[in-house]
């Protein structure tokens, strides 16, 4: 079952909050050290940003911030070598007073994709993936509306949507193995495992897996399933197939997103849209009938549109 709290590596997480004042920074600040596992790096108050390293689940951090009073946007993650160092700055409440101009190049970007699901009924969410090394993915996400309980959720080979979750072919399995559990030696490269719904059906996840490769999985697609994914334990004929999870309930399109640093828009140049405006229309939008790009997800993690 995937991690619904800290696990593994650490990764930077870029947020735009929407601070005004001293007062705005002071309560970031202190929401943030209610968590042990969510160190602050930077905050700059006149850009509205704050730059943080943790092994917490990106969608636990954006909780933290809006603890505070202030929302709170995704704008980019990278591992924990890429972007900004520290500074050789002390403590978890320390600020950059310097001019956004970081003091080495990032280190080599291997890669960051995310993925926006929806579906006919009312799930919701966005699953993020971010190439920490040449061996290891990291995996995070968020999914609302899903029924309590364990749920498969794997890469699938097509990003084909015109029948949602139907035309998004099989796992994705480019070599040829039989279905299994993300720890089992031989299983397709698409298969995670589970995450879990709580009473609210909220699944919050972040894992590791030493098998997916962002630049592979670019133009597929990811699925979570109505059902739980036995992991090809179980005696169904489809265990060794799929798991037998059953139909998917929520499907999205892997895209290629931004690491840190690289997404400074904060208005729309075609249609004056600005990133809270977006964050909260894409927050309370109806959910759709076929699954969306990236623009439509509901999830308060989600990425602003593409044209921001």
């Amino acid at each position: 079952m995937a991690a619904p709290g800290p696990s593994g590596s650490s990764c930077r997480l870029e947020f735009a909050v929407q601070m005004q004042c001293q007062g705005c920074a002071d309560a970031v600040r202190s929401a943030l050290r209610e968590a042990p596992d969510v160190r602050l790096l930077e905050l700059r108050l006149e850009a509205q940003t704050v730059l943080v390293e943790t092994t917490a689940a990106a969608e636990r951090v954006r909780e933290l911030l809006e603890k505070s009073g202030r929302r709170a946007v995704l704008k980019g993650m990278g591992g924990s070598d890429d972007g900004k160092r520290d500074l050789g700055l002390s403590g978890r409440g320390d600020t950059c007073a310097g001019f956004g101009v970081p003091t080495r190049l990032p280190a080599a970007n291997l890669g960051a994709a995310v993925a926006a699901l929806s579906g006919p009924g009312a799930v919701r969410g966005l699953v993020r993936f971010l190439q920490v090394s040449p061996t290891r993915c990291l995996v995070d996400g968020a999914v609302d509306g899903l029924p309590p309980g364990p749920h498969g959720i794997h890469v699938h080979e097509f990003g084909d949507l015109s029948r949602p979750c139907d035309s998004c072919g099989g796992h994705f399995n480019p070599d040829g193995e039989c279905h299994g559990g993300p720890q089992d030696q031989h299983r397709h490269v698409g298969d995670l495992g589970n995450i879990w719904a709580d009473a609210e059906g909220k699944a919050s996840f972040r894992m590791e897996d030493s098998r997916l490769k962002v630049w592979d999985i670019i133009g597929r697609s990811v699925v979570v399933d109505a059902g739980e994914d036995d992991l090809g334990r179980g005696s169904h004929p489809l265990s060794r197939v799929t798991g037998n999870s059953g139909p998917g309930l929520a499907c999205g399109v892997v895209a290629r997103a931004a690491g840190l640093f690289q997404n400074p828009k904060r208005v729309c140049s075609c249609d004056g849209v600005t990133l809270w405006e977006e964050r909260d229309r894409t927050t309370a939008a109806p959910g759709p009938t076929a699954a969306p790009g990236p623009a439509a997800a509901s999830s308060p993690t989600a990425a602003p549109a593409p044209h921001l």
